[in-house]
């Protein structure tokens, strides 16, 4: 069986995955205690137990499903999952991450040019170097995985089979 592999579509589906690792590793070791990476003053975040789950562990969780889904465009398991399954939830997570990726930019944006100020309690936070370069990669990244997530789904919405004209996953396999 002669399967022709769509390559934008895997590059696509594999930086999507990539991203959602890259956001979510960060999660578990602030989990742990461990502040590296943390875009802003790691020891003024909540301290209670349930703040943290939620914070750290179940994002953490969250976004390592989000880098499986992206690969159920292109390997063989996500043949099972309905297309409308495997569509619907790309394009809006798509859209979101590219909105919310922006959003930071576009407020970055509007700071330094004096347009908008910060309000009393986040002014130090808003001129740390520190915390804005963090904020600077980790934004840049929701925009990443949100482009990449859009490219895979509008790739896999728009393939068919020449012969057929039938959908075709493309598997790795």
């Amino acid at each position: 069986m002669n399967k022709k592999k769509d390559v934008y579509l895997m590059v696509a589906a594999y930086t999507a995955c990539a991203a959602g690792l890259l956001y979510a590793l960060p999660h578990f070791w602030w989990g742990l205690g461990i502040s590296v990476a943390f875009p802003g003053d790691y020891n003024a975040a909540p301290d209670d137990p349930v703040s943290q789950f939620i914070a750290y562990w179940l994002m953490g969780m969250v976004s390592m499903g989000a880098a499986l889904f992206a690969l159920a465009f292109v390997h063989s398991w996500g043949q099972r999952i309905p297309r409308m399954l495997l569509l619907i939830p790309a394009w809006i997570a798509a859209v979101g991450l590219i909105t919310w990726g922006l959003g930071f930019v576009y407020l970055r944006f509007f700071l330094a040019i004096g347009r908008v100020l910060s309000a009393p309690e986040f002014v130090l936070q808003d001129s740390d170097l520190r915390a804005i370069g963090w904020g600077l990669f980790w934004y840049s990244l929701f925009v990443i995985w949100g482009v990449s997530l859009w490219v895979a789904a509008r790739r896999f919405q728009h393939r068919r089979s020449f012969t057929t004209g039938e959908n075709k996953v493309i598997t790795l396999d």
